[in-house]
């Protein structure tokens, strides 16, 4: 006679934890591009110059003095980011690239968005293979922001927009996380804006600071002090520093801008009135 001897099922093996992925350290953290890169909106006391969105990021990631660059500089197109600032991001060998850049290019009467793409990709590929993480940005519409008549207004709209697709095909063709600056909660208020409303004020730099600390995040990286975006720290320009800079460098920054444009959005005109 045979028996039948069912096995009785021993205790369940412990699950096992997931591995746990350190985060990555940001030591070494390069900032790139144009007067938003360089801090203008956000003005510092008694030394002068501009905090920006550069060492606000720097703070919250731990990165030392001697950790950090910033070779932008006010009007920079893309061009001159690839041609004159990468060679010095490439040589500081750093973790992290935040690249500002693109508004002037729309801005010009010979912006040509297939040159742009051409040119971020470059500046992603050459940072890439020094095994830099490179951040850069889509725009908000910043016709919603600055007065302008309604024909440059439309003109300005279609030009971001063009810059955005450009970004958009290279960024998704690159892989690199890209900061959308037209989805940053407070992107359209006029707190978020310098008197001149083409900079971010100290709370639009901080927005932006966050926005990127936010990705980096994502990408595996320690925060270690999150971005405040309580100010302070900068300081809020008088009123008669807001006219004096109208007066000395908007409104002949405009007039410059201005004539270069109008060629362009007399085309918007032109087009939208042979639609009706």
């Amino acid at each position: 006679m045979s028996v039948d001897v069912t096995p009785v099922p021993g205790p369940p093996e412990p699950s096992r934890p997931a591995p746990v992925v350190p985060l990555k350290r940001a030591r070494r953290l390069v900032v790139l591009g144009d007067s938003t890169a360089v801090g203008l909106g956000d003005p510092l006391p008694r030394r002068g110059g501009w905090r920006g969105v550069g060492p606000l990021v720097a703070a919250a990631l731990g990165v030392e003095a001697g950790g950090y660059l910033n070779p932008s500089f006010t009007g920079a197109r893309m061009r001159c980011v690839l041609t004159g600032q990468v060679p010095a991001a490439v040589a500081h060998r750093p973790d992290v690239a935040l690249l500002v850049a693109g508004m002037n290019d729309t801005l010009r009467p010979d912006f040509d968005a297939a040159r742009v793409a051409a040119e971020l990709t470059e500046v992603i590929r050459r940072l890439g293979e020094t095994g830099t993480t490179v951040l850069p940005v889509r725009f908000h519409d910043h016709s919603k922001v600055f007065r302008l008549p309604p024909a440059l207004k439309r003109a300005l709209s279609a030009r971001v927009a063009e810059l955005n697709a450009a970004v958009d095909e290279v960024v998704g063709r690159e892989g690199v996380p890209c900061l959308d600056l037209a989805r940053l909660p407070g992107a359209y208020d006029l707190t978020s804006w310098s008197v001149d409303r083409l900079h971010p004020s100290e709370r639009g730099h901080r927005m932006l600071a966050r926005g990127f600390t936010g990705l980096l995040a994502e990408a595996g990286f320690d925060v270690p002090e999150p971005v405040s975006l309580t100010c302070g720290g900068g300081v809020e320009p008088s009123t008669s520093g807001h006219v004096g800079w109208l007066v000395l460098k908007g409104i002949p920054w405009l007039w410059r801008r201005g004539r270069e444009f109008l060629p362009y959005a007399a085309v918007i005109m032109w087009d939208s009135f042979r639609a009706r």
